[in-house]
């Protein structure tokens, strides 16, 4: 089996369990791979991670043409974005998911660190996640936002919308979106009840540990 043929096979794999497991729902939200010779594999528009078709999802080249497959998802800038910032960047994975986006439009967060510390694995996985503002769907200005981190975040959350990840494969970057859907609801479900986060200390060691981006 060629490569683009088994990442497409595993991109229909990933995604229908997260669409059976609730993380996306209707025709919302997308992913990306990389393959080894640069070009991208990403879930074509107006698609439903429930439904994929291999062989139509969208297959395009490093300037944005397609070779074979569906129109790409309208998103595209924000995947574009990781890879052109984060050069470890294997596959992006986007969603809607619920509580993800509760938590982006409650009052107090820190744009610059949203997720609280309240488990090792968020860190280990998500290092500090950015909170950027609202834009309109489809809107270039995520892309250029996300490129304006200059590649020291792999994940943001998009206010009223949802996480975006980057991973160093299609695996470790669905991993790490999970992860940040369910520090997001732990972290409403503890919301004015004053948990206790991990200590600056605990922080460090992880970060340490894990070799985490800081």
């Amino acid at each position: 089996m060629s490569e683009i043929t088994s990442e497409r096979e595993r991109i229909v794999t990933f995604a229908r369990s997260m669409f059976e497991r609730g993380l996306t729902s209707g025709s919302t939200g997308n992913i990306s791979s990389r393959l080894s010779d640069g070009t991208l594999l990403i879930t074509p528009t107006g698609s439903s991670f429930g439904f994929l078709d291999p062989a139509r999802i969208s297959h395009i080249d490093q300037d944005g043409t397609l070779l074979s497959g569906d129109a790409p998802t309208k998103e595209m800038p924000l995947h574009s974005a990781f890879y052109t910032t984060r050069a470890n960047t294997g596959a992006v994975v986007h969603l809607h998911s619920t509580h993800s986006v509760a938590l982006s439009v409650l009052p107090g967060n820190d744009p610059e660190d949203v997720l609280p510390h309240l488990t090792a694995y968020g860190i280990m996985r998500l290092g500090r996640v950015k909170l950027l503002p609202y834009f309109m769907p489809g809107d270039p200005a995520m892309g250029e936002a996300v490129e304006g981190l200059a590649g020291k975040r792999s994940a943001v959350l998009l206010a009223h919308h949802g996480p975006v990840v980057a991973g160093r494969d299609l695996e470790a970057a669905v991993y790490a979106t999970e992860e940040l859907e369910e520090g997001a609801k732990l972290a409403l479900l503890t919301r004015g009840l004053q948990p206790t986060q991990l200590s600056a200390t605990q922080i460090m060691g992880v970060i340490k540990h894990f070799k985490v981006d800081w």
